[in-house]
């Protein structure tokens, strides 16, 4: 099972949903990488194989119509998945505890994210769209 590393603009107690599904959860805080940049993480969620969940995607994943071509993960030949929650208007706690229910769903029914995506975008209407796909792209 994947081990699950929250960024810091999402709410440190999602860990607590992660863990009540069995998952093994953190969030960069309580790993003292407060404020750190993101290229900063990279390291920390390499060498800790963790599948790394952030509301920043175009920082990790780069444009999200071309993803991989630029951002933190762009040349990463392995790593253990990205989670990117994306919503216009930032997330408020009701939506990141709705929107991270689903993400534990997904990855309960799907086991690994290994040189995966899993994007999840709430829409204005409210609407919901998971998607996964290979990164890098050759995958």
């Amino acid at each position: 099972m994947q081990k699950l590393l929250i960024d810091e603009n999402l709410s440190p107690s999602l860990i607590g949903q992660a863990n009540d599904k069995g998952f093994v959860c953190s969030h960069v805080n309580y790993l003292g990488l407060t404020g750190r940049k993101d290229w900063e993480l990279k390291a920390a969620i390499l060498d800790g194989d963790w599948t790394f969940i952030t509301n920043n995607g175009v920082d990790f994943r780069g444009p999200a119509k071309k993803p991989g071509s630029q951002g933190v993960y762009a040349n990463i030949s392995l790593h253990a998945g990205l989670i990117c929650i994306d919503a216009p208007g930032g997330l408020n706690m009701e939506s990141q505890k709705r929107l991270f229910d689903l993400v534990l769903f997904n990855l309960e029914e799907h086991a690994t994210l290994t040189n995966q995506v899993l994007q999840v975008t709430l829409s204005p209407d409210g609407s919901v769209e998971l998607s996964r796909y290979g990164m890098p792209a050759s995958i």
